[in-house]
């Protein structure tokens, strides 16, 4: 028997017939879907110590349990001390079993870890559903050991969904257990 997360589990067997019935689509393939999860880290001081990108993407490597990519600057900024093509940032894109993995620890594990955490924002939306969040420790994830971190940085999170409208992906968000704000 071959494994399956369990979100995807659950938003075959729970959430789409909930958000079919919400909206009265006529089938279920109108219902919206997660399609990746895209993590950024900016690591703006790497311009003076080369060391932090390669904690950075260790990090963000150990945290998603896929290889990071670095950043590279597009163009020079005199006044950051910046040169194209210097490295400045990490990133990863995560899709399949490991988005669901990662959102379900996100959910679970980390977002609760957040010092003073009554919920995200829901002004993280972009018109046409997708999701962005920032997160300013990246110590919440149980899977960073604080002691061999060098320094303290946050990172974007931003999910993308099929979504037509923000109502239509908050809801399917809602439905994967984000913890949103109430208003």
């Amino acid at each position: 028997m071959s494994y399956t997360p369990r979100l995807k589990t659950q938003y075959r067997e729970e959430i789409v017939p909930a958000l079919k019935e919400k909206f009265n689509y006529s089938s279920i393939m109108q219902v919206p879907k997660i399609q990746k999860i895209c993590l950024n880290q900016g690591v703006g001081d790497a311009v003076t110590d080369k060391r932090l990108i390669e904690s950075a993407v260790e990090e963000m490597t150990i945290i998603t349990g896929q290889k990071a990519n670095v950043t590279y600057s597009k163009k020079d900024i005199s006044n950051f001390k910046l040169r194209k093509g210097m490295p400045i940032g990490a990133r990863v894109t995560l899709r399949g079993d490991k988005m669901y993995e990662f959102l379900d620890r996100l959910v679970a594990v980390a977002l609760p870890r957040t010092r003073d955490f009554r919920g995200i924002e829901t002004k993280g939306f972009d018109g046409s559903g997708n999701y962005t969040l920032g997160i300013k420790e990246q110590i919440i994830f149980p899977e960073i050991d604080i002691d061999k971190v060098k320094k303290v940085s946050g990172m974007d999170i931003t999910i993308v969904t099929s979504a037509q409208t923000n109502e239509e992906g908050m809801a399917l968000l809602t439905e994967f257990g984000l913890p949103f704000k109430k208003k």
